[in-house]
């Protein structure tokens, strides 16, 4: 995504500086910033949106063995005791196999996955688990303008801000 404004900033910060704009405009679906940046983070949000609009149902499903750990009935694991050939006695989690359908992405689609994750950070919940905003983007936004042709953010302008004048805005998506 060449031709990116300079923003007065050094790459390395400038990047940072996007990436957190655009990770945080998927998350929430809105956010507040000077004018420029949100042109800049207009653009890059709108090529991602495209991105995964294009491959959104490029994707097969297979059967698929899953092992999983046996719990009981506090979630902890249960373990049992096995003997190795030289006699040592060692814990060994008990499994339980199931065939689960499982989703496979073509190439093309994992591809587009590391192209917008390139340009995401990682997020926590306000419990601490882990947001996958690739699959956000993916099964929520993506399908949401699947019709649409473009032009799935808005700016608004909410005039000066107070302290350094700098022409603020709030990018959102439509």
């Amino acid at each position: 995504m060449a031709t990116i404004r300079k923003l007065g900033r050094p790459t390395d910060q400038r990047k940072a500086m996007l990436k957190s704009l655009v990770t945080a405009l998927i998350e929430h679906g809105r956010i507040e910033t000077t004018e420029t940046r949100a042109k800049e983070v207009k653009n890059i949000a709108e090529k991602l949106i495209t991105i995964a609009i294009k491959e959104m149902d490029n994707y097969t499903s297979k059967q698929q063995k899953v092992t999983k750990a046996r719990l009981d009935s506090g979630g902890r694991k249960i373990t049992k005791s096995v003997t190795s050939k030289n006699g040592r006695k060692y814990q060994v989690v008990e499994r339980e196999e199931k065939t689960d359908l499982v989703t496979v992405d073509n190439p093309s689609r994992l591809h587009a996955r590391k192209m917008i994750m390139a340009w995401l950070y990682r997020v926590k919940d306000e419990n601490g688990k882990n947001v996958n905003l690739v699959d956000k983007l993916f099964d929520e936004i993506a399908p949401k303008y699947k019709d649409v042709k473009g032009g799935y953010t808005r700016i608004y302008k909410l005039g000066a801000r107070r302290g350094d004048a700098a022409p603020m805005a709030v990018l959102e998506l439509v």
